[in-house]
């Protein structure tokens, strides 16, 4: 391991303050100068660290530099993330690294990085919140923790920010009075004022208009529909941040058996239709949720998307050598093929996209580079018909056979 200064860090200062740490995949010629040179516009670059083989002391293309402020590190990822550092050289990868006393080996996802949670007077409106953090950055929603009984405010909130550098300086630059830290990940149990952030009487969406919290009861004329809406929608959100929950709503008939046997029809049809990228699918998901009872139209609509598409393209043809692969993470769920292919094949040469099987993954084929680096740009962070999506440069075929180590 190389070390870029005359003093060496601590474990504890490594994590201090936390998310100040960047973790870099690059050419394993890449010198320590250069690192310097390409990092520092972002920050005060405390020391970098270049691992090394232990019996070669040969680069292993693995770099870490850590930043004296958590915004500091997240704008060096956002802004070189998929970037080269010098002309005809391959471009990096930028993660933020994982704290040490985590014991995880994965890299730290940029939902996580984005939420902060906050301390308010309970006199507080969600527009007062908003108003007292805009300032920071662009705000994708936010909302005030309520007691479920009484709608009082508890005096805590949630702000979500669309880039982790934004929460990161809200942070750092906030009235210390807020109390402001980044909020756990929203899959963890222990968070138990989630359940309460979901069921809010009143809350945002992207644009900043006040959405009341409502329910509805749909009646299906068979079980194989009811079962189907369940399947597609729960956990659907529109607008982001507004999950919808699907339940059965128990009528008191025994009609337990009749959904069992349907459900296992439903199954294996659901299958075949993913195969064959139904229409009826992708009009589902490119129909806006207010429509989703009523539209009876099979023309097919554009996604819904805060991304600037180009105009559709035809894909090249399957058998076309293949450029560059990327790597596309969706959240909360999955898009259908067609969807992606519609997205993905506006930048041109596109060869193919393909889903894998029970992930939230997906890789794109292109016979050009430049179409994949403008796909990255138009998709990376960008919402799709309520999922957001994270476009990078996929590990090649020889890198994905190999763990990589992810922190130091």
């Amino acid at each position: 391991m190389e070390e870029s200064s005359g003093f060496r860090l601590s474990a504890e200062c490594l994590d201090e303050p936390p998310n100040s740490r960047i973790f870099v995949v690059l050419g394993k010629d890449t010198g320590e100068a250069l690192i310097r040179e390409r990092f520092s516009p972002f920050g005060d670059i405390q020391n970098i660290w270049l691992l090394r083989d232990k019996r070669t002391n040969e680069s292993r293309g693995i770099a870490f530099i850590k930043f004296a402020r958590s915004s500091q590190a997240c704008k060096a990822m956002e802004e070189m993330h998929g970037r080269s550092l010098a002309p005809d050289t391959k471009p990096i990868k930028v993660f933020i690294a994982q704290s040490r006393a985590s014991g995880s080996h994965r890299d730290v996802e940029d939902e996580e990085l984005t939420r902060i949670f906050v301390m308010i007077p309970k006199t507080y409106t969600e527009e007062d919140l908003r108003e007292k953090f805009k300032m920071y950055g662009d705000i994708e929603y936010c909302s005030i923790i309520k007691n479920k009984t009484t709608g009082e405010s508890k005096g805590l909130g949630y702000v979500r920010y669309l880039k982790p550098s934004q929460a990161a300086r809200a942070i750092e630059e906030c009235d210390r009075s807020f109390r402001a830290i980044l909020a756990e990940p929203k899959n963890k149990s222990s968070e138990s004022f989630e359940h309460d952030y979901y069921c809010n009487n009143m809350r945002q969406d992207i644009r900043g208009n006040t959405l009341p919290f409502w329910y509805a009861v749909i009646q299906y004329s068979t079980a194989a529909s009811a079962i189907y809406a369940k399947y597609k929608l729960h956990g659907f959100e529109y607008p982001p941040g507004n999950r919808l929950t699907v339940t059965f709503l128990e009528d008191g008939n025994d009609s337990s058996d009749l959904i069992r046997k349907m459900a296992t029809q439903l199954v294996t049809a659901q299958v075949s239709s993913v195969l064959r990228n139904s229409n009826a699918v992708v009009q589902q998901y490119r129909t806006p949720p207010q429509v989703f009872g009523g539209a009876s139209g099979s023309q097919l609509l554009q996604p819904q998307t805060d991304a600037v598409l180009p105009p559709i393209k035809k894909k090249v043809p399957p058998d076309t050598s293949v450029k560059e692969r990327l790597f596309v993470l969706f959240h909360p769920h999955p898009l259908p093929v067609n969807v992606l292919e519609d997205v993905f094949c506006r930048f041109g040469n596109l060869i193919k996209v393909y889903l894998v099987a029970g992930k939230n993954v997906a890789y794109a084929k292109f016979a050009d580079r430049a179409s994949a680096s403008d796909a990255i740009t138009a998709l990376h962070g960008k919402i799709v018909n309520g999922v957001r999506l994270k476009v990078r440069l996929a590990d090649s075929l020889t890198e994905e056979s190999n763990k990589r180590q992810r922190t130091y």
